[in-house]
Parts: structure tokens; C-alpha cells; sequence
């Protein structure tokens, strides 16, 4: 005992100080008879309390081994949620206390148990009678049921619960908010899902918190330092989470609550968990931050908001916060901010920014990061050269910087950092060639990604001697012409991407001792035939042989037994009608998925019905025709099916219901009429069902609101009627589209209980509503149309609070609301697209809509809005689109700042107005995205707008309203006309030198054609008609090539029509009313008197059909690559078909005045 030895010596010294003469003798017997004393005092205290002695076997008792036993029986193993076989946990004949995942204490209590990731299923109650057990850990297994909503109250010693990932579903009991000693308590992600083994839907239904809602559940788990409770529904009180979490919660260190539909946004009470340092609250609406979140980030050593919907500018001095190691912020796409100067010995591991809008260069400093082992940027928009000092970080293993405008040449010393696994520089803007790097045999790298850039040069070798790389893409580069063998040497390569590549396959690849692939894409690459090295690919799971200008039949060689995924899209390939099953040496491979979109097949290929497994389908984009196959209904694994954009014809059949594992039913663009068959009831994993774009017709079906699994719904362009189902059980909706029907009445209250809802798109109906407040609770709701429908009353809010906290686009376009517009309901930060046209809107602009700064696009034309015109407009930074066409604006515009203008104003429709005054410079040089020139070489045909919404606009040209299905992000158009202006039209419109569309017509303007004009060379469309205008026209305007319309009728021009390049194409009707023009193609020759006009064509609609006949006979003529002919020219007119013009007649006006 090392207690009693020091006793001893205390003693000894204290006895020898107080007595320096003492006889040895007697000291020592003194000294001996103390020690015994002490020996047994101490030896009889320690005996008193100590346990019995460790090194006993721990005896298990009766009362603990008997619930054990009980619950062995009530478990099964049941991976992939399938019942397999009973089995023993452990062997009856030993001692509970040894069994594995089995903790005891010195008295044979049972004070912990876990057995966590072993695919259980089953009842496990028999644990509510272990009262003392401290620690639960039944993670990761497959218990697919609801928790008992008895027994946990039984628990009241434990500590540790962790039932996480366990396919528990529904209302978490109350019984878990008595277990008051809980330390941890982890309840989340249960429905986890994965692509290669998707759980059933109704697996992934989340555990929620209703009754009792989160406050209850946590008013009493007052110890708790952690909790996780990711995934759980708690929307219902979502607004309240953080008020409640940081009273209740003090001594929490962890919390985690991602996708739990919470309402943001965070609340500044945070900063009382002063012991706070993991913050976890990934997919939920926070949208932006609290003043004093910077105090709050002060003590974290972990932060995620990834898809938080956050907005404006993170506070990037978090990034220098001494403590912080993880930070990811990333897939938050209007998040903006920059990285700053990183000071030396910053602690960061992990910085995540992907898909955020951070933007500037990548700081030098960025190499003073020396514990940085995870750096994600990619796709945002920083620029510039890769800092050489990343090179500094040593314990790098993960590099992703893909999906910028990175740009300068890549260093090879970037592939010799010690620690790097994963390195990602795709789809950026570097050049040049790689050069050739040292130690490559030492290297760690696994991942390569340097696809999509304009590299040059040949591959480096060094590249082909990574002993450890498995993943190779380097796609859609400039490399030097590449021959398969050169990859031989990787003979771990298991993922191979090469499309966009010239790749030249020799006549002996079939013999190459090829690295045995496991993915392999071709894509693009100009192949013209199946490559025969495949045949010796025994391995391969997916293959992209697609847009490779292969042709005739597909080989039965190329279905390897072990192929899953196969994409052979945009090839003019066919199949044999029969292939060799019965063939011992042939085995047709039970795929995964098959795409042949764009393959110009005229029949299902027979192979088809030999599936199946779980089983996706493409042949989209082909030459189907007939009724939709009966024998697809016989396929009951079929879980995917796209035959859109098909001849398709018939009724969609009514056995789909028995296809039970069906996930994706797209058969949009068709010819499919008749109802949609009454119920789907059997369909529960149904998950997306399109049928757009056909003639259908009849109610829609109330069993579509049902179901529960479904997240999109498209039924565009049919003639259903009658009124919309309810969509009280469809919660996880989150698109549905049923524009351009007949349906009528009221929007179903039951949306708002699609919490999971995004778009809603109910435009071009007979719906009968006022505006639906009533959708404010929903968390995702992203886009709202209601255009061109039935809807009434002012929209106004009586809350005066921001209650769509993160919509983007709002339309409400050609409704009858009426009274003054406030946007006041709407968070302005979010909004990117506002149309508000064709109601009977009055009073003035709100001032509020210089607070939406990420504005893009701002339509309220047709309406009764009585302001001058709104200059302060100028400070959106986005903004592309102004309309302000048909209302009662006024007064002169010159009030205009200069030095800031409008920086990306490409449409500005102000017609039918009162504007009057000159035509001011100011105004002209505030244009300033007008001013600036597109190279259409290198532009994209990009469109305002994201993914899942493309803006319209309507543009009047030559008097007729074109409407723009989409809108070219360099399409540049000034339309002035109908209003008051007068005075010379300034020889400074030369400065917008990108316009592509004016129209000046019907003002005042006097003098004559300004030259400068022919400056504009993008000009297609030029409207000077009904003015004053005089003198002859410019002969310098036939220099632009691209102007395909004109119209210079009703004014006192004078003189001979210029007749060369574009004006020999011109008609009558661009002169008419100009009673001194002479020349082609007027009848009048220039030597006759003037002569009486002929009266102006009809107002009906065969008059502005042949002028858009002339318009397609010029730009056939002149004009290849129009931007505005990509829309109203012969492209759109190929493009679109019958339908659009069928919407051209609709939309079709003429101008308010006529020649005098």
C-alpha cells in the first residue's frame, strides 16, 4: 500500500524533529509499535470500502441474464430489411457479463449494452427491464417499426442512449423526456438512404417530434451535453427550436440537428451555451445569421450549416477563430464572401465552401493552413492562379478545388504533397501542359479530376506510374491525341473517364492485359464503333458508350454479366431481335439501368422484358410509337420508366397499378389521351410521375394526393378540369406543376401540408382564389406561379413580417389582383424574379424593392402604377429584366446616377407609358450592361434563370407582342415607344453597343437618323416608326448585317431607299407613310411625283403572319445565329412548331396608334 509508506515517513520525520535526542533503541520500537497501529487503521478503512476485488469473476444475475435471454429470442438478423434466419447473439452456456456488446459492474448488473450495426430486427423490450443499464447503443440496425411507447421510463439510470440509424419511424414517446440523468442522447438519421440500395420509402419516413414537440421532450434533459437528433421532424414547433434549446440546454457541447425542417432565422440566445462547441444544423431554412453570430462562432470547434439557404456575406473572421478545426458552409448558393489572409498555425482541418457564391482569388496565405487535411471549393467562383504554397500543406489528403475560373497552368508539385488522395481541379480554366513530376511510385493519389479545362500537351508519364489511382478523369481537355494502351500501367484503375477525348483504339486492343475496370466512359469520343477490349472487361459495372457516332447493331459480347449501368444515348444503333438466352456461354446481365435516349429506335428492344431486378429504363427522345407495351406492366421490379418525347398514342395503361417497386414514370410530350387511371394504390414507392404535354383529360385523380412517396408531379399541357385533388398525405411533394389546363375553384388547403414543397406552379388555369397567405409555414417553398388565372383581391399581409422566407420567384402575372403592391411578406434578400403584370396593381412602386438585391428580373407591365420612373432601382446589382410597359409612370428621366447605373440591365421595357422630355445622355450612359460588347464565338446559350425555372418575357417588335419561352442572358432590347419623347435621338445610343432589339416608335422625336446606328453591328431589330423623324436614311446602315426587321413607316423621311445587304429584304411596310421615300420595294421610283400610300394592311392576324414570313426569309438569308431569331425567326418557329405560333396568335397586338 503506497499510502501507508508515506504515512510512515511523515511520522518518522515529525517524531525525529520534535525529539533530536531520543535513544536510537527506543525510537525504534516507538517507531515499530506506531506503524503497526497505523497499518491496521488503514487497512481496516480501505476494506471497509472497497468493492469486491476486481480480479473475481463478475457473476451475472439471474434477474439481468433472463431479460438478455428474452431479448436473443425477440431478434433476428434482417439485412437489406429482409427477414434472414434466427440466430444467437451469444452462447447460453457462459456468463452474461462476457457476452459481447455486454457491460456488467462488480456486482453482476447489466449497465450497458450495445450492439450497434449488426442488421437486427425485431422487438427489443426485454431491455426496459434492466433498471440499472447507464449506456444503449442499438445503432445502425434495421428495426423497422415505431419506438414502443412503453418502457423508457423503466430506464432511469441511463446516461447514454444512442438509437440512431435504426429505421425507427414515427412519434418519438414521451417517455424518453423522463429519463432525466441522460447525458447524450442520439436519435437521428433514420432514414438513411443510399443509390445502390435505396430503402423502401416508407423506411425513410423521419421520427417527429409533435406530441410531445421538442420543447417537452427537452424541458427535463437538463444534464444532456449532447444531442442529436438529425433527420427528425420537428417543423411544427421549428420556429421555436432555438429560444427553447438555449434556455433549457445549458451544459451542451454537441448539437445536431440537420434536416429537421427548423425555421430560421438562429436566434442571438445561442451565445448563452457558453460550453457550445459542435454546431450541426445542415438542410434546414435558416436563411441568414444573427448580428452577434460571430460571438456565437467564437467558441465552436466544429460549425455546419451546409444548404442552409443562406444568403449575403458570411463573416469570414470565423474562418480565423483560434479554435475552430470544421467548418462547412457549402451548398448554400447565394452565400457570398471571400477567403481572407491566414495567419501562421490556424487551426483549421476542414474547410468546406462548395456551391457557395464565394468569390475573389485564393490568398497565398492559404499555405499557412498546416494542419489542413480537407479543402472543399469546389464550384464557386474564385479566379485567378492555384496558390504555389498549397504545396506548404503536408497533411493534405483531400484537394478539391473544381468547378471555378481558376486559371493559369497547373504546378506539378502539387502532386507531390505527402498526404493527398484526392485531387480535383476540374472544369476550370487552366491551361498549358503538365509537367512531368518526381517520386510518382511514392505517391498517394487515388482520385484524379482534371477533366475540362484547356490543358495541352500529352498526358504526363508521371501521371501513368500513380501505383494507388483508382479514379482517372480527364476528360474534354486539348491533350494530344491518346492511345488506350498508355493506360495499361494502372493497374489498380478501377473508374476511367475519357469523353470529349481523341482516343485512337488500335485494330489489337481486344489483347491488351487492360486494368480490369469497374467504370469505364467513352462518351463522345468519336468512336463509330464498339471497341473490342470490352470483351475482356469482366468487371465492368457501368458503362457510357454514349454520343460516340457508333452505328448499326449492338454486339452481344458488349453484355457482360456483371454490367449494371449502361448508357448508350445518342448512337444510331438497333438490336437483334433475338439474342442467345439459351445460350450456356451467353448471360444477359439483370441491369440497374439502360439508357438509349436519342438512338432513333423505332421498338422496344425484346431484352427488355428479361429483367428482372430492380430496373431503370431511358428511351426518351426516339421514334416510339403506339401504345404503351402491356407486357411493361408485367415487370413488377421495374422501378424507373422515361419514354418522353416520344409518338407514344393510347391511353396510359390501367395496369400500372400493379407496379408496385415503380419509383419514375415519365411520358411527357406524347400522344397519350384519356383519363389517368383512378388509383395508383399499389404504387407506394411512386416518386415522380410525368405525363406533360399530351391530351389527357378528365379529373385528376384524388389517389395522386395520397401518395406518399411522391416528390414530383407534372401534369403541364393536358386538358384535365374539374378542381385539384387534396395533398393532405403527399408530404413529400416538393415540385408540382398542373399549368396549362382547365382546372378550376379554389387552390386545396392541404398544400400547406406539404412541408416539402419547392415549386408550385398552377399557372394558366380558371382557378378562382384570393392570394394564398396560407402557404407562408412552408419551409422550401422556392417558386410560386399563379399567372394567368382567376385570382382576386389586394396582397396585402397583415402581419408586417416576412413570411415566404425563402422564395425566389413569384409570379402572378395577368390575375385580377388590385390595390397597391407590398412585398413586405417576402424576405427581399431571396427574391430573384417578381411578375406582377397584367392586374390592376395602383399607387406607387414599393420603395422596398431596392432592398431585393439578388432582383433579377422585374416585370409589372399592364397594371395601374402612377410614379416617375424609378431610378433608385439602380442599386440592384443584379438586375436584368425591368418592365414597366402599359401603366401611368410620368415625367422626364434624367434623375440618374452615372457612376453606378444599372450594371446588368439587358431589357428595359418602358412603352405605353407617360414619359416625356428629351432623350437624356444621363439615361443612356447608365446602361451600362448595354454598353458592353458579347464575343457570341465563346458566349453560351445560357438563360435568366436556375434549373428549375426559366424566365419568359414578352418583347413588342414590329408592333406584335413576341413572347420569349426563355430568355438569352445576351438577348439586349430597349423598347421606349408609346410614349412622350421628343427632340433628337442623341448620337450617343451608339454607346449601347450590345443592343439587339430598339424600338423608339410612337414618341415625338424630330431631326434626323442618328448615323451613329450603324455602330450598333448586333442590331436585328430597329424601330423608328411613327415620329417626326426626317431626311434621308443613312446608306451607312446597310453595314448591319445581322438587322433582320425594320420599321421606319409613318415619319417624313425623304430620298432613295438604300438597297443592298439587309434592305433588299425589307417590304412595303417598313416605309409606308413617307410620302418623299422612293426606290425599292416601293412602287414609287425616284424620279416620279409623290403619290398617295396605299392604306395600312388589316388588323387581322394573316397580315403580321406574312410579315413574320418575310422576317424568316431574312434571317434565312442574312442572319445565321440571331439571338432574337433564335425566338421569333425561323428557329423558333422549327423549334417550337405549331404550338408556339398557336401562342403568337394569342398574344398578338397591334400598336395604339396608326399612321396619320
Amino acid at each position: 500500500m503506497p499510502n501507508m509508506k508515506t504515512t510512515h515517513l511523515c511520522i518518522n520525520k515529525l517524531y525525529a524533529k520534535h525529539n533530536p535526542s531520543s535513544h536510537p533503541t527506543n525510537m525504534n520500537t516507538l517507531h515499530f509499535l506506531i506503524s503497526l497501529f497505523l497499518f491496521s487503521c488503514v487497512l481496516s478503512l480501505v476494506m471497509s470500502f472497497s468493492p469486491p476485488q476486481t480480479h473475481l469473476p463478475k457473476q451475472c444475475l439471474d434477474d439481468q441474464r433472463a431479460p438478455l435471454l428474452q431479448l436473443q429470442r425477440h431478434l433476428y438478423c434482417a439485412p437489406n430489411f429482409t427477414f434472414s434466419s434466427k440466430f444467437d447473439l451469444w452462447d447460453v452456456n457462459t456468463d452474461c457479463c462476457s457476452w459481447e456488446g455486454v457491460t456488467c459492474d462488480a456486482y453482476g448488473h447489466v449497465v450497458g449494452i450495445d450492439l450497434s450495426n449488426k442488421n437486427l430486427s425485431g422487438r427489443f423490450h426485454p431491455i426496459f427491464n434492466l433498471h440499472r443499464l447507464q449506456h444503449l447503443n442499438l445503432a445502425g440496425n434495421n428495426f423497422n417499426t415505431t419506438m414502443f411507447s412503453h418502457g423508457f421510463h423503466k430506464l432511469q439510470n441511463l446516461t447514454h442512449l444512442n438509437l440512431s440509424s435504426s429505421c425507427f419511424h414515427g412519434q418519438i414517446p414521451v417517455e424518453i423526456s423522463y429519463l432525466t440523468r441522460l447525458v447524450s442522447l442520439d436519435l437521428s438519421n433514420q432514414g438513411v438512404y443510399t443509390y445502390n440500395d435505396p430503402l423502401p420509402y416508407e423506411l425513410q419516413q423521419p421520427l417527429k417530434l409533435e406530441n410531445p414537440n421538442f420543447k417537452t421532450l427537452i424541458k427535463n434533459l437538463r444534464f444532456l451535453t449532447e444531442l442529436y437528433l438529425d433527420g427528425v421532424n420537428i417543423s411544427t414547433q421549428s420556429a421555436k427550436w432555438c429560444e427553447t434549446t438555449s434556455l433549457v440546454l445549458s451544459n451542451l457541447r454537441v448539437l445536431s440537428l440537420s434536416n429537421c425542417g427548423l425555421k430560421g432565422p438562429l436566434c442571438s440566445s445561442l451565445s448563452r451555451l457558453s460550453f457550445l462547441s459542435k454546431l450541426i444544423l445542415d438542410g434546414n431554412p435558416i436563411s441568414y445569421l444573427p448580428p452577434n453570430f460571430l460571438e456565437i462562432s467564437s467558441r465552436l470547434v466544429s460549425l455546419s450549416l451546409r444548404n442552409c439557404y443562406l444568403s449575403g456575406h458570411f463573416p469570414t473572421e470565423i474562418l480565423l477563430s483560434p479554435k475552430i478545426q470544421s467548418i462547412d458552409i457549402s451548398l448554400n448558393h447565394q452565400l457570398m464572401g471571400q477567403l481572407p489572409e491566414f495567419p501562421a498555425n490556424n487551426a483549421l482541418l476542414s474547410l468546406s465552401l462548395y456551391f457557395t457564391n464565394f468569390s475573389g482569388k485564393l490568398p497565398e496565405s492559404i499555405g499557412n493552413l498546416k494542419f489542413l487535411t480537407n479543402l472543399e471549393l469546389s464550384y464557386c467562383n474564385f479566379f485567378g492562379p492555384i496558390p504555389s504554397s498549397i504545396t506548404n500543406l503536408s497533411h493534405l489528403v483531400n484537394l478539391y478545388l473544381g468547378g471555378n475560373m481558376l486559371s493559369g497552368s497547373i504546378h506539378s508539385s502539387l502532386f507531390t504533397l505527402p498526404s493527398l488522395k484526392t485531387l480535383s481541379l476540374g472544369e476550370n480554366h487552366l491551361v498549358g501542359k503538365i509537367d512531368e513530376f518526381p517520386n510518382a511510385s511514392s505517391s498517394l493519389i487515388q482520385e484524379l479530376y482534371i477533366g475540362n479545362n484547356y490543358l495541352t500537351g500529352p498526358i504526363p508519364k508521371s501521371i501513368l506510374q500513380l501505383p494507388r489511382l483508382e479514379w482517372l478523369y480527364i476528360e474534354s481537355n486539348s491533350f494530344s491525341s491518346m492511345k488506350l494502351d498508355m493506360f495499361v500501367q494502372l493497374k489498380n484503375l478501377r473508374y476511367l473517364t475519357l469523353f470529349n477525348t481523341s482516343l485512337l483504339i488500335e485494330s489489337d486492343s481486344r489483347s491488351l492485359p487492360f486494368p480490369q475496370l469497374e467504370s469505364l466512359t467513352l462518351r463522345s469520343c468519336n468512336l463509330t464503333e464498339f471497341p473490342e477490349f470490352i470483351k475482356r472487361q469482366d468487371k465492368l459495372v457501368d458503362l457510357d458508350l454514349s454520343n460516340s457516332h457508333i452505328h448499326g447493331f449492338v454486339p452481344n459480347w458488349l453484355w457482360k454479366s456483371s454490367l449494371s449501368w449502361v448508357d448508350l444515348s445518342f448512337n444510331v444503333i438497333d438490336f437483334p431481335k433475338q439474342l442467345p438466352l439459351n445460350d450456356a456461354n451467353f448471360s444477359f446481365p439483370m441491369l440497374k439501368e439502360l439508357r438509349l435516349r436519342s438512338c432513333n429506335i423505332s421498338a422496344f428492344p425484346e431484352f427488355i422484358k428479361t429483367q428482372e431486378d430492380s430496373f431503370y429504363f431511358d428511351a426518351s427522345y426516339n421514334n416510339l410509337s403506339g401504345p404503351i407495351p402491356n407486357w411493361l406492366c408485367n415487370m413488377s421490379q421495374l422501378r424507373g420508366f422515361d419514354a418522353s418525347y416520344n409518338n407514344l398514342s393510347g391511353s396510359i395503361p390501367n395496369c400500372l397499378n400493379n407496379m408496385s417497386q415503380l419509383e419514375t414514370f415519365d411520358v411527357s410530350y406524347n400522344n397519350l389521351s384519356g383519363p389517368i387511371p383512378n388509383c395508383f394504390g399499389n404504387m407506394s414507392r411512386l416518386g415522380r410521375f410525368d405525363v406533360s404535354y399530351n391530351s389527357l383529360s378528365g379529373p385528376i385523380p384524388n389517389c395522386l394526393g395520397n401518395m406518399s412517396a411522391l416528390y414530383s408531379l407534372d401534369l403541364q399541357g393536358n386538358n384535365f378540369s374539374g378542381m385539384m385533388p387534396k395533398f393532405s398525405k403527399a408530404t413529400q411533394l416538393s415540385f408540382l406543376k398542373v399549368s396549362e389546363n382547365r382546372l378550376e375553384g379554389k387552390l386545396p388547403r392541404s398544400l400547406a401540408e406539404c412541408t416539402q414543397l419547392e415549386v408550385l406552379d398552377v399557372g394558366s388555369n380558371k382557378m378562382n382564389d384570393t392570394f394564398p397567405f396560407w402557404l407562408e409555414k412552408l419551409p422550401y417553398l422556392t417558386v410560386l406561379i399563379l399567372r394567368e388565372n382567376r385570382f382576386y383581391g389586394q396582397i396585402k399581409h397583415f402581419k408586417h413580417k416576412s413570411v415566404f422566407p425563402t422564395l425566389d420567384v413569384l409570379d402572378i402575372a395577368s390575375n385580377q389582383f388590385s390595390g397597391e403592391l407590398s412585398i413586405d411578406f417576402l424576405q427581399p434578400t431571396r427574391l430573384r424574379s417578381l411578375k406582377i403584370g397584367g392586374n390592376k396593381l395602383e399607387g406607387k412602386l414599393s420603395r422596398s424593392l431596392a432592398n431585393c438585391t439578388a432582383l433579377e428580373v422585374l416585370d409589372l407591365g399592364n397594371n395601374m402604377v402612377h410614379d416617375t420612373f424609378p431610378f433608385w432601382l439602380e442599386k440592384l446589382p443584379s438586375l436584368k429584366v425591368l418592365v414597366l410597359r402599359a401603366n401611368r409612370f410620368y415625367g422626364t428621366i434624367s434623375k440618374i446616377d452615372t457612376k453606378r447605373g444599372f450594371p446588368k440591365l439587358r431589357i428595359l421595357d418602358i412603352a405605353s407609358n407617360n414619359f416625356s422630355g428629351d432623350l437624356s445622355i444621363e439615361f443612356l450612359q447608365s446602361l451600362k450592361a448595354m454598353a458592353e460588347m458579347t464575343n457570341d464565338e465563346k458566349a453560351t446559350l445560357d438563360y435568366i434563370g436556375e434549373n428549375y425555372y426559366q424566365d419568359s418575357v414578352t418583347i413588342v417588335n414590329r408592333g406584335i407582342e413576341m413572347l420569349y419561352q426563355k430568355v438569352l442572358t445576351i438577348l439586349t432590347c430597349l423598347d421606349l415607344s408609346n410614349n412622350s419623347f421628343h427632340g433628337r435621338i442623341p448620337e450617343e445610343i451608339q454607346m449601347l453597343r450590345s443592343l439587339r432589339v430598339i424600338n423608339l416608335s410612337n414618341n415625338g422625336f424630330s431631326g434626323e437618323i442618328p448615323l451613329a446606328l450603324e455602330n450598333l453591328k448586333d442590331l436585328e431589330s430597329l424601330d423608328l416608326s411613327q415620329n417626326e423623324l426626317s431626311g434621308k436614311i443613312p446608306a451607312q446602315l446597310t453595314s448591319l448585317t445581322f438587322l433582320a426587321a425594320l420599321n421606319l413607316s409613318c415619319n417624313q423621311l425623304e430620298g432613295s431607299i438604300p438597297q443592298s445587304n439587309q434592305f433588299i429584304t425589307f417590304t412595303n411596310d417598313s416605309y409606308r407613310g413617307n410620302p418623299k421615300l422612293c426606290g425599292l420595294p416601293l412602287s414609287r421610283k425616284c424620279n416620279e411625283v409623290s403619290l398617295p400610300m396605299p392604306p395600312p394592311p388589316g388588323e387581322g392576324e394573316d397580315s403580321w403572319l406574312n410579315a413574320l414570313s418575310t422576317w424568316k426569309i431574312a434571317l434565312i438569308g442574312y442572319a445565321s445565329g440571331l439571338i432574337v431569331g433564335l425566338c421569333i425567326g425561323y428557329t423558333a418557329l422549327n423549334e417550337l412548331g405549331n404550338k408556339w405560333v398557336d401562342k403568337f396568335k394569342k398574344c398578338g397586338k397591334r400598336n395604339r396608334r396608326r399612321c396619320r
